[in-house]
């Protein structure tokens, strides 16, 4: 009788191949996730700069930053009692959050300027280290 050869992979191979996947995710998702946490950082700092722009452009038109009390809300809507504006001064008509899904945070007049912007990273608390470091506009 002719005997027929199976194909496959037998349960010993299968583990061997599972350790090793196990043990490249566990070298290579550590240095993945180092990259995505400064991306965010990188991508606040750009988020600010823009809205620094658009804060530049209504103190060309209005002749005044917008108060602490008027806040980034004036970007997109009119203060009341405000001549002059000619916004929304964003392309969206709502305020952008920072990376982690909090709202940048704005004073007029500013400690460092004539305007503070910032946002307190991941943590949302003040200094930090990494994705839970502060981006400020005055840096």
């Amino acid at each position: 009788m002719y005997k027929q050869k199976q194909f496959g992979f037998s349960l010993i191979e299968l583990l061997v191949v599972l350790v090793i996947l196990g043990l490249l995710a566990g070298i290579v998702a550590p240095q993945i996730m180092k990259h995505v946490g400064k991306a965010k950082t990188d991508s606040a700092r750009l988020q600010i700069e823009d809205l620094g722009a658009a804060i530049d452009l209504y103190y060309l038109e209005v002749g005044d930053y917008p108060t602490t009390r008027q806040g980034l809300q004036a970007l997109v809507e009119a203060p009341s009692g405000v001549t002059n504006w000619n916004g929304p001064y964003l392309k969206k008509k709502t305020l952008p959050m920072d990376p982690w899904g909090h709202a940048f945070r704005y004073r007029s007049p500013g400690e460092h300027g004539a305007y503070d912007l910032f946002t307190l990273g991941k943590d949302d608390q003040q200094g930090g280290e990494n994705e839970d470091q502060d981006v400020l506009s005055w840096k």
